[in-house]
């Protein structure tokens, strides 16, 4: 095998951000106040090493109502749900703590405004994300999916029908840029979030990626092949030049990439947590890397309250 004897440089913020915080703390608060087995709908975050490490805590982890028994305790994902979904798990009477991102929430407050307003919503997203069927599930009708330039091409709207869009928070800005301005040309009428919807934590890992991709020959992303904000940072250093890969464990790494190799960039996506970052970066240096540098960026401060009837 050739040499490796590389730098590897850390990108700064990775890993978790205040929703996915939040989320694994209202499962552990809930465990702790209410005794195991708590029900979650839906992974809570998607990272295996996280549904692993709360499953051995006593969270059991289900995706449809009927495998929850009468009267427990049921927590929804931080991807959200539907209202339908909220409806019915209210009308079995499960004590229920919401683990819905507060900016997913955000999201979910602007479509059912705009519905109430009789204006027909556009979600960009990716078909069958968790988030995306709970955003578009808030509303029963005049919602329409998104996913690609050639998707706006395909509309028929007129110019007298009042249209707005709203998009997952955590897809990539660049691609959802470029759909945005196609809709705009189309339909320059069309309402904007007053806000981007894409979060702050998506936003940040990608321009942190940005920065570091003219340093470096190779990139590792920490985090879950059914993460979309993980895989948005893989196809973005992808997309920039340079070979990209989605780890998740440490023996998915394979020494043989790190070959000849000067620069190694690490990042994680927002459901990834640290530890996993660091035995990863340690299973690196055991192939022969050196040093490990964390590059400058933005110190994230943002903090969300827990839920009503947890105590944190």
């Amino acid at each position: 095998m050739g040499h490796i004897d590389a730098e590897i440089l850390l990108a700064q913020p990775r890993g978790f951000c205040a929703g996915v915080d939040r989320a694994i703390q209202i499962v552990e608060e809930a465990i702790a106040q209410f005794g195991q087995p708590i029900y979650v709908r839906h992974q809570i975050i998607h990272n295996a090493r996280v549904i692993e490490d709360l499953t051995a805590k006593g969270a059991i982890f289900i995706e449809e109502l009927n495998e929850v028994p009468a009267g427990a305790t049921l927590i929804f994902s931080a991807h959200g749900v539907s209202a339908k979904v909220r409806q019915d798990a209210t009308l079995r009477g499960f004590r229920i703590f919401d683990a819905t991102c507060p900016l997913v929430n955000k999201v979910h407050v602007e479509v059912t405004k705009f519905h109430k307003e009789g204006i027909k919503v556009l979600m960009i997203g990716h078909a069958g994300h968790p988030e995306v069927i709970g955003t578009m599930g808030q509303v029963d009708s005049d919602i329409y999916l998104i996913e690609s330039v050639q998707d706006v091409e395909h509309l028929s709207f007129s110019s007298l029908d009042r249209i707005a869009y709203v998009t997952q928070t955590t897809l990539s800005v660049d691609e959802t840029q470029e759909i945005i301005e196609a809709l705009l040309v189309r339909y320059p009428h069309i309402i904007q979030p007053k806000k981007q919807d894409i979060c702050y934590a998506t936003q940040n890992r990608q321009d942190a990626v940005k920065v570091m991709v003219p340093l470096i020959d190779m990139m590792v992303v920490v985090g879950s092949a059914n993460s979309s904000n993980s895989n948005r940072l893989k196809e973005l250093a992808a997309r920039l030049g340079v070979d990209s890969y989605l780890v998740d464990h440490p023996n998915q790494l394979a020494p043989e990439w790190f070959v000849d190799k000067k620069r190694i960039g690490i990042t994680a996506g927002a459901s990834a947590p640290e530890a996993l970052t660091q035995q990863i970066i340690h299973q690196i240096k055991s192939y022969g890397s050196r040093v490990v540098k964390t590059l400058p960026g933005i110190e994230e401060t943002t903090i969300f309250s827990m839920p009503k009837g947890l105590v944190s």
